[in-house]
């Protein structure tokens, strides 16, 4: 039922928000099909976003036994429970495509965290395939989303290769030997 409620909630929103965008009204089957499907995986993972929230900011029984199994503090789900409001709300907005890249990468923290949470505890895939499902929604609508709500491109990237990495990837391997060498010994100070 859920299921049904957000797919006939998807196309309305996808018709008016092509409109507000003030983006290019998709012309054939294709780019219209391509709009509701990216509005669809977006509402999907709005959804779970918000009733996360609402899930972890009421401690409801459900997320309390899945923490403690997992040995994180509950206090915890007053920090993730405060942004996934504003994850579903950066979502669904027009506009603010420098947030929505935020919103989206939030969401793949979010649901690779919980699957390694789980997959790292042992648990059964049913307990990790869920939030790599939803992952990959966050994905599917991150790679789906309209040219209104992309970040606009900036500068010339033909050149970019393999060299262009060199100098991160030495210098990150730099700081990765210097954390090393600087391991504090002992616990931290009382």
């Amino acid at each position: 039922m859920l299921v049904l409620i957000l797919l006939i909630a998807a196309i309305p929103t996808a018709i008016f928000t092509e409109r507000y965008e003030g983006g290019p009204r998709p012309q054939n089957r294709m780019e219209w099909s391509r709009t509701i499907a990216y509005w669809i995986f977006t509402m999907f993972v709005a959804f779970e976003m918000a009733a996360g929230a609402i899930w972890d900011l009421l401690r409801i029984e459900y997320v309390r036994v899945v923490l403690a199994r997992l040995g994180y503090p509950m206090y915890l789900l007053v920090i993730l429970g405060v942004w996934r409001i504003p994850c579903a709300l950066a979502l669904l907005a027009p506009r603010f495509e420098r947030l929505k890249e935020w919103a989206y990468a939030g969401s793949i923290f979010n649901y690779t965290g919980a699957a390694a949470s789980h997959l790292l505890k042992g648990d059964a895939a049913g307990s990790w395939i869920g939030p790599l499902v939803f992952a990959g929604f966050a994905l599917a609508s991150w790679a789906l989303r309209p040219a209104a709500r992309r970040l606009p491109r900036s500068g010339d990237t033909a050149g970019a290769g393999w060299a262009s990495w060199l100098a991160p990837v030495l210098t990150v391997a730099a700081m990765v030997g210097a954390a090393f060498l600087t391991l504090p010994k002992g616990a931290p100070p009382q």
